[in-house]
Protein backbone atom coordinates (compact mmCIF):
# COMPACT_ATOMS: atom_id res chain seq x y z
CA UNK A 1 0.00 0.00 0.00
CA UNK A 2 1.38 2.88 -0.76
CA UNK A 3 1.33 5.99 2.06
CA UNK A 4 -0.20 9.57 0.80
CA UNK A 5 1.06 11.44 3.86
CA UNK A 6 3.40 14.20 2.63
CA UNK A 7 5.78 16.67 4.35
CA UNK A 8 2.81 18.82 5.75
CA UNK A 9 1.83 15.94 7.66
CA UNK A 10 5.14 15.43 9.70
CA UNK A 11 4.64 16.65 13.26
CA UNK A 12 6.55 19.76 13.79
CA UNK A 13 8.37 18.00 16.97
CA UNK A 14 9.94 15.01 14.71
CA UNK A 15 12.83 17.04 14.13
CA UNK A 16 13.60 17.56 17.72
CA UNK A 17 12.80 14.09 18.52
CA UNK A 18 15.81 13.15 16.08
CA UNK A 19 18.21 15.63 17.40
CA UNK A 20 17.39 14.76 20.79
CA UNK A 21 18.36 11.50 20.19
CA UNK A 22 21.53 12.28 18.84
CA UNK A 23 23.13 13.63 22.38
CA UNK A 24 22.79 12.57 25.68
CA UNK A 25 20.48 13.71 28.40
CA UNK A 26 23.39 15.81 30.11
CA UNK A 27 24.04 17.85 26.77
CA UNK A 28 20.59 18.58 26.51
CA UNK A 29 20.49 20.35 29.66
CA UNK A 30 23.46 22.18 28.99
CA UNK A 31 21.52 24.51 26.47
CA UNK A 32 19.17 26.32 29.00
CA UNK A 33 21.83 26.51 31.23
CA UNK A 34 24.19 28.28 28.76
CA UNK A 35 21.53 30.47 27.17
CA UNK A 36 21.37 31.21 31.23
CA UNK A 37 25.06 32.27 31.46
CA UNK A 38 25.13 34.14 28.07
CA UNK A 39 22.23 36.56 29.35
CA UNK A 40 23.63 36.56 33.21
CA UNK A 41 27.47 37.38 31.32
CA UNK A 42 25.90 39.93 28.82
CA UNK A 43 23.89 42.18 31.40
CA UNK A 44 27.56 42.01 33.51
CA UNK A 45 29.54 43.19 30.91
CA UNK A 46 26.89 46.39 29.98
CA UNK A 47 26.68 47.32 33.54
CA UNK A 48 30.47 47.47 34.03
CA UNK A 49 31.04 49.33 31.15
CA UNK A 50 28.53 52.09 32.35
CA UNK A 51 30.34 52.09 35.13
CA UNK A 52 33.33 52.50 33.69
CA UNK A 53 32.29 55.27 31.43
CA UNK A 54 30.32 57.15 34.15
CA UNK A 55 32.69 56.38 37.33
CA UNK A 56 35.37 59.48 38.18
CA UNK A 57 37.99 57.32 38.71
CA UNK A 58 38.33 56.34 35.01
CA UNK A 59 38.04 59.67 33.51
CA UNK A 60 42.04 58.92 33.23
CA UNK A 61 41.30 55.19 31.29
CA UNK A 62 38.49 57.25 29.23
CA UNK A 63 40.79 60.01 28.53
CA UNK A 64 43.79 57.66 27.54
CA UNK A 65 41.38 55.85 25.02
CA UNK A 66 40.23 58.70 23.52
CA UNK A 67 44.38 60.20 23.28
CA UNK A 68 45.05 56.45 21.24
CA UNK A 69 41.90 56.98 18.84
CA UNK A 70 43.12 60.25 17.95
CA UNK A 71 46.77 59.57 17.37
CA UNK A 72 45.78 56.67 15.19
CA UNK A 73 43.58 58.39 13.33
CA UNK A 74 46.03 61.38 12.30
CA UNK A 75 48.53 58.49 11.74
CA UNK A 76 46.44 56.93 8.84
CA UNK A 77 45.40 60.89 7.57
CA UNK A 78 49.11 61.69 7.61
CA UNK A 79 49.80 58.13 5.58
CA UNK A 80 46.84 59.52 3.25
CA UNK A 81 48.48 62.32 2.75
CA UNK A 82 51.71 60.86 1.52
CA UNK A 83 50.11 58.56 -0.98
CA UNK A 84 49.60 61.97 -2.40
CA UNK A 85 52.94 62.40 -3.34
CA UNK A 86 51.73 58.96 -5.90
CA UNK A 87 49.10 60.87 -7.48
CA UNK A 88 51.59 64.29 -7.81
CA UNK A 89 53.97 62.17 -9.73
CA UNK A 90 51.26 60.28 -12.12
CA UNK A 91 49.65 63.50 -12.68
CA UNK A 92 52.36 65.24 -13.61
CA UNK A 93 54.24 62.52 -15.53
CA UNK A 94 51.17 62.08 -18.00
CA UNK A 95 50.36 65.73 -18.46
CA UNK A 96 54.15 65.80 -19.98
CA UNK A 97 56.36 64.07 -22.94
CA UNK A 98 57.40 60.63 -22.48
CA UNK A 99 61.10 61.66 -22.83
CA UNK A 100 60.62 63.74 -19.46
CA UNK A 101 58.87 61.00 -17.45
CA UNK A 102 61.74 59.77 -15.40
CA UNK A 103 63.02 63.56 -14.54
CA UNK A 104 59.43 63.89 -13.29
CA UNK A 105 59.03 61.02 -11.35
CA UNK A 106 62.44 60.94 -9.62
CA UNK A 107 61.71 64.74 -8.65
CA UNK A 108 58.11 63.81 -7.59
CA UNK A 109 60.01 60.94 -5.14
CA UNK A 110 62.93 62.42 -4.45
CA UNK A 111 61.13 65.72 -2.88
CA UNK A 112 59.35 63.97 -0.10
CA UNK A 113 62.66 62.03 1.04
CA UNK A 114 64.47 65.47 0.65
CA UNK A 115 61.73 67.48 2.64
CA UNK A 116 61.41 65.02 5.84
CA UNK A 117 64.44 65.57 6.65
CA UNK A 118 64.40 69.03 6.06
CA UNK A 119 61.65 69.38 8.16
CA UNK A 120 63.05 67.04 10.72
CA UNK A 121 66.07 69.02 11.05
CA UNK A 122 64.86 72.39 11.02
CA UNK A 123 61.71 73.35 9.47
CA UNK A 124 59.70 71.71 12.20
CA UNK A 125 60.98 73.88 14.75
CA UNK A 126 60.85 77.01 12.85
CA UNK A 127 56.75 76.45 12.55
CA UNK A 128 56.28 74.74 15.86
CA UNK A 129 58.59 75.39 17.80
CA UNK A 130 58.38 78.75 20.14
CA UNK A 131 54.85 78.69 19.97
CA UNK A 132 54.97 82.30 21.88
CA UNK A 133 56.88 83.90 19.31
CA UNK A 134 54.24 85.66 16.43
CA UNK A 135 56.55 85.51 13.83
CA UNK A 136 59.32 82.39 13.72
CA UNK A 137 59.68 79.35 15.54
CA UNK A 138 62.67 78.31 17.47
CA UNK A 139 64.24 75.47 19.57
CA UNK A 140 63.35 71.83 19.59
CA UNK A 141 65.76 71.06 16.46
CA UNK A 142 65.81 67.56 15.06
CA UNK A 143 62.78 67.07 17.07
CA UNK A 144 64.54 67.04 20.16
CA UNK A 145 61.50 68.94 22.36
CA UNK A 146 59.01 68.46 24.69
CA UNK A 147 55.78 68.53 23.68
CA UNK A 148 55.75 71.99 25.35
CA UNK A 149 58.21 73.34 22.74
CA UNK A 150 55.81 72.64 20.00
CA UNK A 151 52.89 73.89 21.35
CA UNK A 152 51.81 70.29 22.25
CA UNK A 153 49.85 69.23 25.19
CA UNK A 154 51.56 66.22 26.70
CA UNK A 155 49.71 62.71 25.53
CA UNK A 156 47.06 61.84 25.93
CA UNK A 157 45.51 65.52 26.11
CA UNK A 158 47.45 66.51 22.60
CA UNK A 159 49.26 64.33 19.82
CA UNK A 160 52.36 62.66 20.54
CA UNK A 161 54.98 64.63 18.95
CA UNK A 162 55.95 61.88 16.67
CA UNK A 163 52.30 61.72 15.33
CA UNK A 164 52.41 65.48 14.59
CA UNK A 165 55.53 66.01 13.25
CA UNK A 166 54.36 62.78 10.65
CA UNK A 167 51.48 64.57 9.79
CA UNK A 168 52.67 67.84 9.47
CA UNK A 169 55.60 66.75 7.42
CA UNK A 170 53.40 65.31 4.69
CA UNK A 171 52.05 68.80 4.30
CA UNK A 172 55.59 70.43 3.80
CA UNK A 173 56.46 67.70 1.38
CA UNK A 174 52.78 68.61 -0.33
CA UNK A 175 54.20 72.27 -1.11
CA UNK A 176 57.49 71.33 -2.38
CA UNK A 177 55.79 69.15 -5.13
CA UNK A 178 53.44 71.55 -6.51
CA UNK A 179 56.54 73.38 -7.58
CA UNK A 180 57.96 70.60 -9.53
CA UNK A 181 55.07 70.38 -12.22
CA UNK A 182 55.20 74.41 -13.33
CA UNK A 183 59.19 74.00 -13.98
CA UNK A 184 59.01 70.49 -15.37
CA UNK A 185 60.30 69.41 -18.74
CA UNK A 186 63.53 72.16 -19.04
CA UNK A 187 64.72 72.60 -15.06
CA UNK A 188 67.93 71.03 -13.86
CA UNK A 189 67.56 68.44 -11.18
CA UNK A 190 70.11 69.76 -8.42
CA UNK A 191 68.76 73.58 -8.82
CA UNK A 192 65.07 71.61 -8.25
CA UNK A 193 66.52 69.92 -5.08
CA UNK A 194 68.21 72.77 -3.65
CA UNK A 195 64.66 75.31 -4.03
CA UNK A 196 62.57 72.61 -2.62
CA UNK A 197 65.32 72.07 0.51
CA UNK A 198 64.92 75.94 1.37
CA UNK A 199 61.22 75.76 0.64
CA UNK A 200 60.22 73.02 3.12
CA UNK A 201 63.59 74.06 5.21
CA UNK A 202 62.55 77.65 5.72
CA UNK A 203 59.67 79.54 3.69
CA UNK A 204 57.12 77.11 4.31
CA UNK A 205 57.54 76.93 8.05
CA UNK A 206 58.07 80.55 8.88
CA UNK A 207 54.57 81.68 7.47
CA UNK A 208 53.00 77.93 8.82
CA UNK A 209 53.96 79.52 11.94
CA UNK A 210 51.97 82.79 11.55
CA UNK A 211 49.08 80.86 10.88
CA UNK A 212 48.82 77.44 12.54
CA UNK A 213 50.62 78.31 16.24
CA UNK A 214 48.40 79.83 18.98
CA UNK A 215 50.59 82.95 19.58
CA UNK A 216 50.83 83.28 15.24
CA UNK A 217 50.12 86.87 14.22
CA UNK A 218 47.86 85.75 11.42
CA UNK A 219 45.73 83.62 13.63
CA UNK A 220 45.58 86.48 16.83
CA UNK A 221 43.87 88.69 13.48
CA UNK A 222 41.37 86.03 12.89
CA UNK A 223 42.76 84.48 9.80
CA UNK A 224 41.65 80.90 8.86
CA UNK A 225 42.94 78.83 7.28
CA UNK A 226 41.65 74.96 8.60
CA UNK A 227 43.69 73.04 5.75
CA UNK A 228 46.19 74.44 4.15
CA UNK A 229 44.61 76.80 0.37
CA UNK A 230 47.13 79.27 1.81
CA UNK A 231 50.07 77.76 3.58
CA UNK A 232 50.22 74.68 1.90
CA UNK A 233 48.50 75.59 -1.26
CA UNK A 234 49.30 78.75 -2.08
CA UNK A 235 52.90 78.88 -0.91
CA UNK A 236 53.24 75.62 -3.69
CA UNK A 237 52.00 78.11 -5.90
CA UNK A 238 53.79 81.01 -5.50
CA UNK A 239 57.27 79.47 -5.45
CA UNK A 240 55.93 78.01 -8.79
CA UNK A 241 54.94 81.05 -10.34
CA UNK A 242 58.31 82.48 -9.37
CA UNK A 243 60.15 79.26 -11.20
CA UNK A 244 58.04 78.86 -14.50
CA UNK A 245 58.71 82.54 -14.70
CA UNK A 246 62.34 83.29 -14.02
CA UNK A 247 62.92 79.84 -15.67
CA UNK A 248 61.10 80.12 -19.05
CA UNK A 249 58.74 78.51 -21.10
CA UNK A 250 59.63 75.33 -23.24
CA UNK A 251 60.99 75.39 -26.59
CA UNK A 252 58.64 75.53 -28.90
CA UNK A 253 55.76 76.50 -26.78
CA UNK A 254 55.22 80.09 -28.18
CA UNK A 255 55.78 80.76 -31.52
CA UNK A 256 55.78 84.35 -32.89
CA UNK A 257 54.04 85.05 -29.26
CA UNK A 258 51.15 82.80 -29.59
CA UNK A 259 51.30 79.38 -27.20
CA UNK A 260 51.26 76.03 -29.08
CA UNK A 261 49.83 73.25 -27.93
CA UNK A 262 51.88 70.39 -26.48
CA UNK A 263 49.97 67.87 -25.10
CA UNK A 264 50.65 65.18 -22.53
CA UNK A 265 52.43 61.39 -23.65
CA UNK A 266 49.85 59.52 -21.19
CA UNK A 267 46.30 61.29 -20.13
CA UNK A 268 45.37 57.44 -18.83
CA UNK A 269 48.05 58.13 -15.34
CA UNK A 270 47.23 61.44 -15.43
CA UNK A 271 43.55 60.44 -14.64
CA UNK A 272 45.16 57.65 -12.34
CA UNK A 273 46.92 60.72 -10.95
CA UNK A 274 44.42 62.77 -10.11
CA UNK A 275 41.88 59.81 -8.71
CA UNK A 276 45.00 59.02 -5.93
CA UNK A 277 44.83 62.79 -5.24
CA UNK A 278 41.31 62.54 -4.27
CA UNK A 279 41.53 59.82 -2.02
CA UNK A 280 44.42 61.25 -0.33
CA UNK A 281 42.53 64.21 0.06
CA UNK A 282 40.20 62.59 2.68
CA UNK A 283 43.59 62.67 4.95
CA UNK A 284 44.50 66.17 4.18
CA UNK A 285 41.44 67.98 5.27
CA UNK A 286 39.35 65.50 7.69
CA UNK A 287 42.86 64.44 9.15
CA UNK A 288 43.87 68.49 9.84
CA UNK A 289 40.78 68.11 12.99
CA UNK A 290 43.70 66.24 14.38
CA UNK A 291 41.16 64.49 16.49
CA UNK A 292 38.69 61.27 15.63
CA UNK A 293 35.36 63.30 16.48
CA UNK A 294 32.04 64.12 15.07
CA UNK A 295 33.61 66.95 12.76
CA UNK A 296 35.74 64.24 10.88
CA UNK A 297 32.92 62.63 8.41
CA UNK A 298 31.22 66.41 8.04
CA UNK A 299 34.57 67.30 7.01
CA UNK A 300 35.03 64.14 4.55
CA UNK A 301 31.54 65.02 2.72
CA UNK A 302 32.40 68.61 2.50
CA UNK A 303 35.31 68.30 0.82
CA UNK A 304 33.66 65.07 -1.32
CA UNK A 305 31.02 67.42 -2.67
CA UNK A 306 33.23 70.93 -3.57
CA UNK A 307 35.52 68.09 -5.46
CA UNK A 308 32.76 66.94 -7.59
CA UNK A 309 31.40 70.05 -8.41
CA UNK A 310 34.57 71.60 -8.98
CA UNK A 311 34.85 68.64 -11.89
CA UNK A 312 31.93 68.92 -13.51
CA UNK A 313 31.74 72.65 -13.26
CA UNK A 314 35.24 72.40 -15.21
CA UNK A 315 33.40 70.00 -17.85
CA UNK A 316 30.93 71.83 -18.50
CA UNK A 317 33.05 75.73 -18.86
CA UNK A 318 35.88 73.95 -20.63
CA UNK A 319 32.95 72.16 -23.38
CA UNK A 320 31.59 75.85 -23.90
CA UNK A 321 34.86 77.41 -24.27
CA UNK A 322 36.48 75.02 -26.39
CA UNK A 323 33.57 72.77 -27.83
CA UNK A 324 35.07 69.32 -26.58
CA UNK A 325 34.80 68.07 -22.96
CA UNK A 326 38.26 68.20 -22.22
CA UNK A 327 39.95 65.53 -19.93
CA UNK A 328 42.64 67.55 -18.65
CA UNK A 329 40.21 70.39 -17.35
CA UNK A 330 37.97 67.60 -15.71
CA UNK A 331 40.94 66.58 -13.89
CA UNK A 332 42.14 69.79 -12.82
CA UNK A 333 38.43 70.72 -12.06
CA UNK A 334 37.94 68.29 -9.64
CA UNK A 335 41.83 69.23 -8.16
CA UNK A 336 40.81 72.81 -8.04
CA UNK A 337 37.46 72.54 -6.21
CA UNK A 338 39.62 70.33 -3.41
CA UNK A 339 41.99 73.19 -3.21
CA UNK A 340 39.26 75.77 -3.20
CA UNK A 341 37.45 73.48 0.32
CA UNK A 342 40.34 73.23 1.94
CA UNK A 343 40.48 76.66 3.70
CA UNK A 344 36.91 76.52 5.00
CA UNK A 345 35.81 72.35 4.59
CA UNK A 346 34.93 72.52 8.56
CA UNK A 347 33.17 75.45 8.51
CA UNK A 348 30.82 75.82 5.61
CA UNK A 349 27.37 74.05 4.88
CA UNK A 350 27.29 71.51 2.26
CA UNK A 351 25.82 73.50 -0.47
CA UNK A 352 28.35 76.34 0.29
CA UNK A 353 30.61 73.27 -0.45
CA UNK A 354 28.91 72.84 -3.52
CA UNK A 355 28.99 76.48 -4.66
CA UNK A 356 32.89 76.87 -3.59
CA UNK A 357 33.76 73.66 -5.69
CA UNK A 358 31.92 74.59 -8.85
CA UNK A 359 33.20 78.22 -8.69
CA UNK A 360 37.04 76.85 -8.60
CA UNK A 361 35.85 74.41 -11.45
CA UNK A 362 35.10 77.69 -13.66
CA UNK A 363 38.19 79.83 -12.55
CA UNK A 364 40.97 76.47 -13.09
CA UNK A 365 39.54 76.59 -16.48
CA UNK A 366 40.29 80.29 -17.42
CA UNK A 367 42.67 81.03 -15.47
CA UNK A 368 44.93 78.14 -17.31
CA UNK A 369 43.99 80.14 -20.64
CA UNK A 370 45.08 83.25 -19.11
CA UNK A 371 48.65 82.36 -17.64
CA UNK A 372 49.14 80.90 -21.22
CA UNK A 373 48.45 83.17 -23.51
CA UNK A 374 48.63 86.79 -21.46
CA UNK A 375 51.10 86.37 -18.99
CA UNK A 376 52.91 83.66 -20.91
CA UNK A 377 54.10 81.65 -18.40
CA UNK A 378 54.89 78.01 -19.49
CA UNK A 379 52.82 76.00 -16.53
CA UNK A 380 52.89 72.21 -18.46
CA UNK A 381 50.56 70.64 -15.81
CA UNK A 382 48.19 73.71 -14.51
CA UNK A 383 49.98 73.68 -11.04
CA UNK A 384 49.82 77.31 -10.96
CA UNK A 385 45.76 77.77 -11.86
CA UNK A 386 44.82 75.07 -9.20
CA UNK A 387 46.94 75.62 -6.47
CA UNK A 388 47.80 79.23 -6.18
CA UNK A 389 44.35 80.86 -8.47
CA UNK A 390 42.35 78.43 -5.95
CA UNK A 391 44.15 78.78 -2.70
CA UNK A 392 43.45 82.21 -2.87
CA UNK A 393 39.47 81.74 -3.99
CA UNK A 394 39.40 79.29 -1.23
CA UNK A 395 40.88 81.09 1.49
CA UNK A 396 38.33 84.07 -0.04
CA UNK A 397 35.45 81.78 0.34
CA UNK A 398 35.96 81.25 4.42
CA UNK A 399 34.81 84.94 4.50
CA UNK A 400 31.74 84.46 2.44
CA UNK A 401 30.82 81.58 3.39
CA UNK A 402 31.82 80.24 7.14
CA UNK A 403 28.08 79.66 9.28
CA UNK A 404 29.65 81.64 11.67
CA UNK A 405 31.44 84.75 10.86
CA UNK A 406 30.79 84.43 6.82
CA UNK A 407 30.11 87.65 5.12
CA UNK A 408 26.68 85.40 3.37
CA UNK A 409 25.90 84.84 6.69
CA UNK A 410 25.86 87.74 9.07
CA UNK A 411 29.16 87.91 9.94
CA UNK A 412 30.23 90.93 8.22
CA UNK A 413 33.09 92.10 6.76
CA UNK A 414 35.86 91.33 9.02
CA UNK A 415 36.21 87.68 8.77
CA UNK A 416 36.73 88.82 5.26
CA UNK A 417 39.25 91.45 5.91
CA UNK A 418 41.61 89.20 7.97
CA UNK A 419 41.20 86.39 5.05
CA UNK A 420 42.76 89.03 2.58
CA UNK A 421 45.87 90.07 4.87
CA UNK A 422 46.56 86.52 5.20
CA UNK A 423 46.36 86.17 1.66
CA UNK A 424 48.63 89.53 0.63
CA UNK A 425 51.27 88.70 3.79
CA UNK A 426 51.91 84.92 2.83
CA UNK A 427 52.35 85.61 -0.94
CA UNK A 428 54.20 88.75 -0.35
CA UNK A 429 56.88 86.56 1.86
CA UNK A 430 56.61 83.45 -0.40
CA UNK A 431 57.33 85.22 -4.09
CA UNK A 432 59.79 87.32 -2.27
CA UNK A 433 61.65 84.43 -1.03
CA UNK A 434 61.18 82.12 -4.26
CA UNK A 435 62.30 84.94 -6.38
CA UNK A 436 65.48 85.72 -4.65
CA UNK A 437 66.31 82.07 -4.42
CA UNK A 438 65.30 81.54 -8.10
CA UNK A 439 67.30 84.56 -9.15
CA UNK A 440 70.83 83.35 -7.03
CA UNK A 441 70.11 79.89 -8.73
CA UNK A 442 69.69 81.28 -11.98
CA UNK A 443 72.90 83.88 -11.55
CA UNK A 444 75.47 81.19 -10.23
CA UNK A 445 74.72 77.42 -11.36
CA UNK A 446 72.11 77.78 -13.86
CA UNK A 447 68.53 76.47 -13.14
CA UNK A 448 67.84 75.54 -17.19
CA UNK A 449 69.26 72.23 -18.99
CA UNK A 450 70.81 72.95 -22.30
CA UNK A 451 69.15 73.32 -25.32
CA UNK A 452 70.37 70.05 -26.64
CA UNK A 453 69.23 68.12 -23.37
CA UNK A 454 65.44 69.49 -23.54
CA UNK A 455 65.47 68.29 -27.17
CA UNK A 456 66.51 64.70 -26.16
CA UNK A 457 64.23 65.29 -22.69
CA UNK A 458 65.43 65.57 -19.55
CA UNK A 459 65.45 61.23 -18.94
CA UNK A 460 68.74 60.72 -20.81
CA UNK A 461 70.31 64.00 -20.28
CA UNK A 462 69.43 63.95 -17.03
CA UNK A 463 69.19 60.85 -15.84
CA UNK A 464 70.82 58.51 -18.55
CA UNK A 465 67.71 56.44 -18.76
CA UNK A 466 64.13 56.01 -20.44
CA UNK A 467 61.16 55.28 -18.92
CA UNK A 468 59.93 53.45 -21.81
CA UNK A 469 62.86 51.94 -23.26
CA UNK A 470 62.66 49.78 -26.80
CA UNK A 471 59.95 52.21 -28.26
CA UNK A 472 60.91 54.37 -31.03
CA UNK A 473 60.06 58.18 -30.48
CA UNK A 474 59.94 61.74 -32.80
CA UNK A 475 62.55 63.72 -31.85
CA UNK A 476 61.79 67.11 -32.13
CA UNK A 477 62.73 69.77 -35.22
CA UNK A 478 63.61 73.12 -35.04
CA UNK A 479 61.78 76.15 -36.99
CA UNK A 480 62.53 79.55 -36.98
CA UNK A 481 65.26 81.26 -35.45
CA UNK A 482 65.96 78.99 -32.64
CA UNK A 483 62.65 77.61 -31.96
CA UNK A 484 61.17 74.19 -31.96
CA UNK A 485 58.22 72.60 -33.25
CA UNK A 486 55.38 71.45 -30.63
CA UNK A 487 57.48 68.38 -29.76
CA UNK A 488 54.93 65.88 -29.42
CA UNK A 489 56.21 62.70 -28.80
CA UNK A 490 54.67 59.03 -30.60
CA UNK A 491 55.05 56.24 -29.90
CA UNK A 492 55.01 53.25 -31.82
CA UNK A 493 55.30 49.11 -31.22
CA UNK A 494 58.63 48.55 -32.55
CA UNK A 495 59.76 47.65 -28.65
CA UNK A 496 56.87 44.93 -28.95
Amino acid sequence: MVSTRTKKDVPIWQPLKVIARSFSPYWIACIPLAAIITIVWNKAVVAESVELITAEGNSEAIAQLQGTLNAIWVLIAAILVIFMNAGFGMLETGFCRQKNAVNILSKNLIVFALATLAYWAIGYSLMFGGPENPFIGFGGWFLSGEPATYGLDPFPAGLPISVAFLFQAAFAGTAATIVSGAVAERIKFTDFIIFSLLLVGISYPITGHWVWTGNGWLGSIGFSDFAGSTVVHSVGGWAALMGAAILGPRMGKYVEGRPQAIPGHNMSIATLGCLILWIGWFGFNPGSQLAADEAVPYIAVTTNLAAAAGGVAATFVAWFKDGKPDLSMIINGILAGLVGITAGCDGVSYFGAVIIGAVAGVIVVYSVSMIDSLLKIDDPVGAVSVHLVNGIWGTLAVGLFNTESGLFYGGGFAQLGSQIVGIVAIGAFTAIFSGIVWTVLKSTMGIRVSPEEELEGLDVGEHGMEAYAGFLKETDTFSGSGSSTADEDVTTGAGI
